[in-house]
């Protein structure tokens, strides 16, 4: 079997299984801190997580090493809403760890940037 084909609810035509199925019926993540740039982190390094389904295993596997709930979600092809809430149970659980990424920029807008925008219209 490929790589591409290792994930249980997918084949060659797309998914085996809608995705309600993978995050046990639920649509909507209830985590509003949890952003593309979000890192996750492996709390309990070793640990077992007390929830089944292979998609935690792989998300606890994956994060080892710090990585983004995006690149979580490009990892095991689902959609960003999925992971989200399949990362809230592990962040819920204790398993892992969320923290906003350093350096990140801020998100106000420049004041000067909008003048100069507000210019360059008036002008024209």
């Amino acid at each position: 079997m490929s790589d591409e084909r290792e994930h249980w609810y997918e084949d060659e035509a797309g998914p085996l299984v809608r995705l309600y199925a993978v995050t046990g019926g639920r649509a909507k993540a209830q985590r509003p801190d949890l952003e593309l740039t979000t890192l996750l982190v492996d709390a309990r390094s070793g640990a077992r997580s007390r929830l089944l389904g292979p998609e935690y295993d792989a998300i606890v596997e994956l994060c080892r090493a710090p990585l983004s709930v995006a690149e979580v979600a490009a990892h095991l092809r689902l959609p960003l809403t999925s992971t989200k809430l399949l990362v809230g149970d592990l962040i819920d659980e204790g398993r892992l760890h969320a923290r906003a990424p350093r350096n990140q920029p801020s998100t106000a807008p420049d004041l000067n940037v909008l003048r100069a925008v507000l210019a360059g219209i008036k002008r024209s």
